[in-house]
C-alpha cells in the first residue's frame, strides 16, 4: 500500500513526531507539514538536545509541533522536557495501538516509530478510536505514591525471606521456629534437626544471611510505616477539649485523613487509593470503575448474552486496595447499604459466588468513597471513627 494512503496527508501546519525509545538508540519519524511521506531520523539513547535540533531543522512551516512515544519504562521526564520547550506532547498506551495479529509479523524500532506515527496523525484528526493517551501525573502526585508502591515491595520482599528461611528448617524436620522473632538468632543456635543433629555448618550460615536480610527489611518497613502514620495522641480527650479541626481537602494529606475518619479505612488503603486514583479527576462513576480495572465486560453477539468479569484492565494496586477494603467494609460497617446489599444477595452462599460479588462491593465502594471525597456524599449507613 502507499504509504500516503497510510498516513493520509498530513493536517496543514502541524509537524508530527513519533519517538521509538531504547537504551541503544532512538528512532524519530517525523511527518512535516502537507507531506504524505514521513522521514526517520535515528539519535543516541538521551540525546534530547539533538531531538529538539531535528525537529527545529523540519519545523519550517508549522504553527504547532505534535509529538508522541509509548509509555514505558522511560517516565515522564522526556514528555515534560518537550512540554517545556512548546511542544505538544503525548505519551500513548502501548497496548491500545493497532498491530497485526498474526503469528509471525515485522517488528523493527522503524515499523514500532511509524505504528505511533500513524495513531498520532489519525488521534489528532479526531479518531480517538485509534489509540488511547496517558494521562500524566503531575510531578508531586507522583512522587507521593512512591512509598505505598516501595512498601508493597517490601513486604513482598520480607515475605520471600521469611519463607525461604522456613523452607530450608523444614528440610531439616524442624516446625516450630518462628524467624519474625526478636531473638531468632540465638534460638538459631540451639536448634536441633528432626534425626538429633544440629544444623549444619553451612545451612546455618545461609539462615543466618537470611536473617540479616530479613532484618533490613523489616527496619525499612518499619521506617517508612513511622514516616507515614503520625502518633495518635495518648488518653482519653477531654469533655472540654476543642473539636478536632476538619481535614483540609485542598491537600493530599487532608484528603487522606478524610479517607480514615470512616471505620474500617486505615492509613495504608486511604493513602493507596489516594495516590493511586483519587488525585485525579473523574467526570462519572464509570470512569472511577474502569480506571481501577473493575469495570464490566459484556459479550454479546447473535444470541449468546454472558459476563466475562471485570477487565482488570486499570491500576492494579487500586483494584487490590478496593478488594482488601470490601472484605474489612463488611466487618467494621456491618449496618451500611453496602454490606446490606452484599449479605442480602449472597445469602448463605460460600465459595466462588461471594469472591464475585465481593468484587461487585469493591465497585461500588470505590465509587462511594470518590463521591465522599469530592462532593461530601456520605455513604448510606457507614459511621465515621470516634
Amino acid at each position: 500500500m502507499d504509504q500516503a494512503g497510510v498516513f493520509g496527508t498530513a493536517v496543514k501546519s502541524t509537524l508530527y513526531v513519533a519517538i521509538e525509545l531504547s537504551r541503544s538508540s532512538w528512532v524519530v519519524a517525523l511527518l512535516a507539514p502537507g507531506a504524505r511521506r514521513p522521514s526517520r531520523h535515528q539519535l543516541e539513547a538521551g540525546d534530547v538536545e539533538g531531538l529538539l535540533t531535528l525537529i527545529a531543522r523540519h519545523q519550517a512551516g508549522a504553527a504547532r509541533v505534535l509529538s508522541c512515544y509509548e509509555a514505558g519504562y522511560e517516565g515522564f521526564w522526556l514528555h515534560r522536557r518537550l512540554q517545556a520547550a512548546g511542544i505538544d506532547s503525548w505519551i500513548v498506551d502501548p497496548s491500545s495501538l493497532r498491530v497485526d495479529r498474526r503469528a509471525r509479523r515485522r517488528k523493527t524500532d522503524a515499523i514500532d516509530a511509524e505504528t505511533i506515527l500513524r495513531a498520532l496523525t489519525a488521534w489528532d484528526r479526531g479518531e480517538r478510536d485509534q489509540c488511547s493517551m496517558v494521562r500524566v501525573p503531575d510531578v508531586a502526585p507522583e512522587d507521593a505514591r512512591r512509598d505505598s508502591r516501595e512498601r508493597e515491595r517490601l513486604i513482598k520482599e520480607q515475605t520471600g525471606h521469611l519463607n525461604r528461611i522456613r523452607g530450608l528448617l523444614t528440610a531439616m524436620g524442624i516446625y516450630d521456629f518462628n524467624p519474625r522473632k526478636t531473638d531468632r538468632l540465638e534460638l538459631l543456635a540451639g536448634l536441633m534437626t528432626g534425626d538429633g543433629r544440629p544444623l549444619p555448618e553451612r545451612l546455618s550460615l545461609e539462615i543466618r544471611r537470611e536473617i540479616e536480610r530479613l532484618s533490613l527489611v523489616e527496619r525499612q518497613i518499619a521506617e517508612l510505616e513511622r514516616a507515614r502514620r503520625k502518633p495518635a495522641p495518648r488518653g482519653r480527650p477531654r469533655k472540654d477539649a476543642p473539636p478536632q479541626p476538619a481535614p483540609d481537602l485542598a491537600t493530599s494529606d487532608g484528603r487522606i485523613r478524610h479517607l480514615q475518619r470512616l471505620r474500617g479505612v486505615g492509613p495504608d488503603i486511604a493513602s493507596v487509593l489516594h495516590n493511586e486514583v483519587f488525585y485525579r479527576s473523574f467526570a462519572n462513576r464509570r470512569e472511577v470503575a474502569a480506571y481501577c480495572g473493575l469495570d464490566p465486560t459484556p459479550f454479546a453477539s447473535g444470541n449468546l448474552r454472558r459476563e466475562q468479569g471485570i477487565s482488570k484492565a486499570g491500576n492494579r494496586r487500586a483494584r487490590h486496595a478496593a478488594i482488601e477494603l470490601a472484605w474489612l467494609w463488611l466487618q467494621w460497617q456491618p449496618d451500611s447499604a453496602l454490606a446490606r446489599w452484599f449479605h442480602d444477595r449472597i445469602g448463605p452462599a460460600t465459595g466462588r459466588l461471594k469472591r464475585v460479588m465481593i468484587v461487585a462491593l469493591a465497585r461500588k465502594l470505590v465509587i462511594a468513597l470518590w463521591r465522599f471525597l469530592h462532593s461530601g456524599t456520605m455513604p448510606e449507613g457507614a459511621v465515621l471513627k470516634a
